[in-house]
């Protein structure tokens, strides 16, 4: 049982192959690099919050903060935003919520995310009614159990799963299957 659910999740080498190909078609320095990133998702140039939204997203992705993603950072982004598990997108949610890197959020680090997404979902979720402050303030309600004014990991996870709302908030919002699916004629 175990096997064939890890296989299924799994790419398979061919899967590889055309992303290895799709990837040095795109970028033949070997690096994908901001701009390429945001072409890539689609993000307009005259879009300040979504640049910046987008930008904040492959620092995250680039883990040895060289400024390019290579292959291996690149399939690694790809896997997540389109195989990715809900436990595993929240971890990275969190990751990339917890500015200073120390396994906190406080309410400076989740009201910057807030004002970013707030820009960018306004048109798509109920939270016109609300200011950043507010949802920021609705957060820590719902996730912060201790009150002591930081959410941990466990906290965030816990929070996002239980409530609906939260979720459908901090929820990656990264959508890069249409375009591998262009580039590569199926999802990997």
């Amino acid at each position: 049982m175990g096997q064939e659910e890890s296989s299924s999740e799994e790419m398979d080498l061919a899967q590889i192959q055309d992303l290895c190909i799709i990837f040095m078609k795109e970028c033949p320095s070997g690096a994908l690099h901001l701009h390429e990133f945001k072409r890539i998702f689609g993000v307009p140039s005259s879009s300040e919050e979504e640049s910046l939204y987008i930008e904040t997203i492959f620092h995250s992705f680039d883990t040895n903060h060289d400024n390019a993603l290579d292959f291996i950072e690149y399939v690694a982004a790809l896997h997540l935003i389109l195989r990715g598990n809900i436990e595993d997108r929240l971890k990275w949610s969190f990751k990339l919520y917890d500015k200073d890197g120390n396994g906190k959020l406080d309410r400076h680090e989740v009201k910057r995310i807030i004002k970013i997404l707030y820009k960018i979902k306004i048109q798509t979720t109920d939270i016109s009614s609300m200011t950043p402050s507010e949802i920021c303030d609705r957060i820590f309600e719902l996730v912060d159990q201790n009150a002591d004014g930081q959410i941990s990991l466990s906290e965030f996870m816990e929070g996002a799963q239980k409530d609906e709302w939260l979720m459908d908030l901090l929820k990656l919002d990264v959508n890069a299957k249409g375009w591998v699916i262009q580039n590569c004629g199926k999802t990997p």
